[in-house]
């Protein structure tokens, strides 16, 4: 079987990984020209969890990992006003991981097999009945048993075959921004732990990186979902007079090609397929940075996509049950990303109070549960399943990745 698939981020390169261990033809299409450096921090638990274990790539993901107790809610003047512990929302096993670290693991880890094109993306599809036809900027044309579209939120692949953004973007009133920065007196503030400014409307929050910067990321509500041109000159206007530790970071903010810069919004489909184009991770189903588990969902849904052409008769077969198997778990989870939202968020200073009073209290047995399940929805165990139930590259007879 050849898959091209478009979309070299968590979920691209997962499903890559799979299909390719278990004897599948990969071609990857990215149409960003080198690897990306901009990213945020992340709580990555759940079923994306299960699948980097059973992709033997868990040691490599740990070696990368940050280790956050605790984040804690800071006031102008860099008091703490409450805090919140990553580990009880997870239900499990959880990692504190940069995006871009985690992506590099998995692009390290790709069998040599798969061919990684930087880039380059599809301007054309051709969907037969048994194949399909890309055509690319170039002119270049690849055919394949199948095409994935795996590139996020913004999708080309959804563009061409399903139609425009509009019709499947639910836009939920934020942007969102990262970056990094040099700043040796910001790094020993907020050194060993994650910092949250404890505002209304708009919140920043810091972390210190192994490499002596820091990183930054922040959330604003705006009612405009368009993006700004100057990425720079958005981000410093849109938390300026923040207080604490914000006005160094915004003066050394880099320039917009470091800066990550996005909507936050989710992507909501009827289906997620047409004849032998399939879409995966946020291209299909994005939950929203706010949410928490976009990453975990991206991969584990690479994950079971994979294993569903490796145990299906057919093609068609096989993106039916993805689909069915996987759709309500993340139905569940963009509906807590909805209430995440809000709540992550406070829209008025009464809002602000009432968090730091459910964040004292959600120390509390009974309490931190519920918050758990507010916040993070239900634990999903299907990839934990379907390895204890014998994987595919059991039946297949699949290799092991191993680093590039």
């Amino acid at each position: 079987m050849k898959v091209i698939v478009v979309g070299a981020g968590m979920a691209g390169l997962s499903l890559a990984n799979r299909v390719s261990t278990l004897g599948g033809e990969v071609v990857l299409l990215e149409r960003a020209t080198g690897p990306r450096a901009q990213g945020y921090m992340m709580d990555f638990f759940g079923p994306g969890y299960d699948a980097i274990e059973a992709m033997g790539l868990l040691p490599a993901v740990e070696d990368v990992a940050y280790h956050i107790a605790e984040a804690t809610f800071v006031d102008e003047h860099g008091r703490r006003r409450a805090g919140v512990r990553p580990r009880q929302f997870a239900n499990g096993p959880l990692l504190n991981l940069m995006r871009p670290d985690l992506e590099r693991v998995l692009r390290e880890h790709l069998p040599p097999e798969v061919d990684l094109r930087f880039g380059t993306g599809p301007t054309a599809v051709t969907d037969h009945n048994d194949g399909v036809r890309v055509t690319l900027a170039d002119g270049t044309r690849l055919d394949a048993d199948m095409l994935v579209g795996a590139d996020g939120i913004h999708s080309t692949v959804r563009h061409l075959v399903f139609g425009r953004e509009a019709e499947f973007l639910r836009y939920l009133g934020f942007h969102t921004a990262a970056f990094c920065f040099d700043a040796p007196e910001v790094e020993a503030i907020v050194r060993d732990r994650a910092c949250l400014t404890d505002t209304v409307g708009r919140q920043m929050g810091f972390y210190s990186l192994r490499d002596g910067r820091v990183a930054a990321f922040g959330v604003h509500r705006t009612a405009d979902p368009t993006l700004p041109e100057d990425l720079r000159t958005a981000v410093r206007d849109a938390f300026a007079g923040l207080g604490w530790v914000a006005p160094r970071a915004l003066d050394r903010c880099p320039p917009p090609s470091e800066i990550y810069y996005d909507q936050v919004a989710q992507i909501e489909m009827p289906r997620w397929s047409r004849g032998r184009v399939v879409l995966v991770g946020d291209a299909c189903y994005a939950v929203s940075l706010l949410a928490g588990q976009g990453a975990s969902l991206s991969i584990a849904g690479a994950y079971l996509l994979a294993d569903r052409l490796a145990h299906a008769r057919t093609i068609e077969q096989a993106v039916a049950e993805y689909e069915q198997l996987w759709r309500p778990v993340v139905r569940e989870k963009q509906q807590v990303g909805r209430t995440g939202a809000r709540w992550f968020l406070p829209e008025s200073r009464w809002q602000l109070r009432f968090r730091r009073a459910v964040l004292r209290l959600a120390r509390l047995p009974v309490l931190d549960r519920y918050l758990a399940a507010l916040l993070a929805g239900k634990s999903s165990a299907l990839v934990r399943n379907l390895r204890q139930g014998g994987g595919p590259s059991e039946l297949t007879g699949g290799r092991q990745a191993t680093p590039r």
